[in-house]
């Protein structure tokens, strides 16, 4: 199966040796994103706003390959402190539509300044 490099300048650009995302057949994968604003090249304030931002470079990546939001099957999520579990789980819910996809969150050393970072698994029905 051939797989296809899936990228967009509506997301933050890789700053190390990865792609933002990949597809191959029905299957989308797409690399951690941060909270950073990429047409500002800023952090988001805050675990809340950070997850909005990397739930939308999620999305932008994901319509990239022809996916959506909808078609996430499951998501990792890191943070740098799990006591703001509560606060990112608050903001995550809102932006993620049902049925919620799998999911574990797992506290991480994150590159950087940011507090979350989230990565997702899409099918995409033909």
């Amino acid at each position: 199966m051939t797989r296809t490099k899936v990228e967009t300048g509506r997301a933050p650009r890789p700053s190390g040796a990865y792609s933002q995302g990949i597809r191959s057949g029905s299957i989308v994968a797409v690399a951690g994103q941060v909270g950073i604003d990429p047409a500002t090249g800023l952090l988001a304030d805050g675990v809340a706003a950070q997850t909005r931002q990397a739930i939308t470079n999620v999305e932008e990546i994901l319509r990239a390959a022809g996916a959506s939001l909808d078609s996430v099957v499951q998501a990792r999520c890191y943070l740098r402190d799990v006591s703001q579990f509560d606060e990112f789980n608050a903001a995550y819910l809102l932006l993620m539509p049902d049925p919620k996809p799998a999911r574990a969150t797992i506290g991480a050393a994150i590159p950087g300044e940011g507090e979350v970072e989230i990565e997702v698994l899409a099918v995409i029905d033909d």
